[in-house]
Parts: structure tokens; sequence; C-alpha cells
């Protein structure tokens, strides 16, 4: 009897500490997903940020090329009017 009883104590230890074990692992795992999830987030957060960064600052270079089109653009204007003018004054 007492050797049945001593068995199936040892039967519960190993059947609590296997449970033990599995749960330890699940808790594992679970922590697991939830770093890489977290991990995932931070890194499509990053992506974001680098692709709003790089739209600004393609945005930044169109206008600045605008600008300098322009500046371009009234020079010429200038000029030309100058030009005119100078043409003007030699005809006289």
């Amino acid at each position: 009897m007492m050797m049945m009883m001593m068995m199936m104590m040892m039967m519960m230890m190993t059947m609590t500490m296997t449970m033990m074990m599995m749960m330890m692992m699940m808790m594992m795992m679970m922590m697991m997903m939830l770093m890489m999830m977290v991990m995932m987030m931070m890194m499509m957060m990053m992506m974001m940020m680098m692709m709003m960064m790089m739209m600004m600052m393609m945005m930044m270079m169109m206008i600045t090329m605008m600008l300098m089109i322009m500046m371009m653009m009234m020079m010429m204007m200038m000029m030309m009017l100058l030009m005119l003018l100078m043409m003007i004054m030699i005809g006289k």
C-alpha cells in the first residue's frame, strides 16, 4: 500500500512538474511573440518615419528647384528687357 502511495505521489509530482514546465514554455513563447510584435511595430514606425522624411526632402528639393527655375526665368526676362532697351537706345 505504501509503495502504491509513493508511486502515486511521484507520478503526481512529475505531472505537476511537466505541467509547470509546459506553462513556463507557453509563457516564454507568448512573451517572445509579444516582443516580436513590438519590434515589428517599431520597425514599421521607423520605416514610416523614414519614408515621410524622404518625402519631405523630395518636396523641399522640388520646391527649391522650382524656385531656382523661377529665378532663372526672371533673370532671363530681365536680360531680354535690358537687351530690348539697349536696342532701342542704339536705334535712336
